[in-house]
């Protein structure tokens, strides 16, 4: 185990902060932490943010090292698997919030119960049960 990791933060690479943020906001039924131009977060856990960066944001990063990560959008570059007491609940809020279905709820092979959504710009969210 490495115990020196105290907190982790998924960063999104995404084609429109507002409307990212807004979308998020919906889903996690919460104002973001932190907005300001080039990065919002959500701090979802105690240990766990997830973080909005605007493609061009990180393009002037990475420069000419990767693909421009305009080229990828729609295509799922992650999946954000959110363990929750209520799938039900989360499944209904996603849908209110204009996230794209996927997968209703199922029963997996894994021993999960799970439902999938993508976001706006394609990235895959989970809500799980055990």
């Amino acid at each position: 185990m490495i115990n020196h990791i105290k907190l982790v933060e998924t960063i999104l690479y995404v084609s429109s902060q507002e409307d990212s943020c807004q979308f998020y906001t919906k889903l996690f039924r919460r104002e973001p932490d932190l907005h300001v131009p080039g990065m919002t977060e959500f701090r979802i856990s105690e240990n766990c943010k997830i973080g909005l960066m605007p493609n061009k944001g990180i393009a002037k990063i990475l420069g000419d090292k990767t693909p421009h990560p305009d080229n990828g959008r729609g295509i799922p570059r992650c999946e954000l698997y959110f363990y929750v007491e209520n799938i039900q609940l989360e499944f209904d809020n996603a849908v209110a919030s204009g996230a794209r279905l996927i997968s209703e709820i199922s029963d997996r092979d894994w021993g999960d119960k799970v439902c999938y959504f993508s976001d706006p710009d394609g990235h895959i969210i989970a809500f799980a049960e055990k």
